[in-house]
């Protein structure tokens, strides 16, 4: 449609950016519409997570199980975030004192220097002086104060992964002038 201005010019009722936003719009709504009734559930498996909200009815409704990581109330462990690449967060007081205390106890019984894996062509000799720390591994079930226990519960409820899927704790010391 075109609109006859004053001049003898003509120009158009619409501009491009308003045809634009109410074909998006238009668009909107009847998809929204739309994919409710074309899309249909299959409700006669009996299974109520499948239904629609509208279709269910909530006392048949199993409540749902705690999940291996799932704790019966809500928590909050607070975080900053350092970079998202390389994905980096800092846990201000993740261990007390006294947790981090006895982890340098379980590990100073255990502490070996710490090894290079050598690449082609390299022997130890040759890397000799490149890393110079100490550490070891050392795993929940081998610490009788259940210091890393606590540990690990925590790092299972900040990352959602099950403890079951974690490794041992790598623990490094690292004296002044050590790298």
């Amino acid at each position: 449609m075109v609109v006859l201005m004053k001049s003898g010019r003509a120009r158009p009722l619409w501009s491009f950016p308003a045809v634009l936003i109410a074909c998006a719009v238009l668009s909107f709504i009847s998809g929204f519409f739309f994919a409710s009734t074309l899309i249909v559930p299959d409700s006669s498996a009996g299974d109520p997570h499948r239904l629609r909200l509208t279709e269910m009815k909530l006392d048949r409704m199993p409540a749902l199980p705690h999940g291996v990581t799932g704790e019966p109330r809500s928590s909050v462990i607070p975080f900053q975030i350092l970079s998202w690449k390389p994905r980096a967060f800092y846990f201000p007081n993740f261990a007390t004192a006294e947790q981090c205390e006895a982890i340098i106890q379980i590990a100073k019984l255990s502490l070996k220097p710490s090894t290079l894996a050598l690449r082609k062509g390299e022997t130890a000799e040759s890397t000799q002086g490149i890393r110079t720390s100490s550490g070891t591994f050392v795993s929940a079930s081998e610490d009788s104060t259940g210091t890393l226990d606590q540990i690990e519960q925590k790092i299972a409820k900040v990352t959602a992964i099950p403890r079951e899927q974690g490794e041992a704790f790598n623990i490094l010391r690292y004296e002044i002038g050590q790298r």
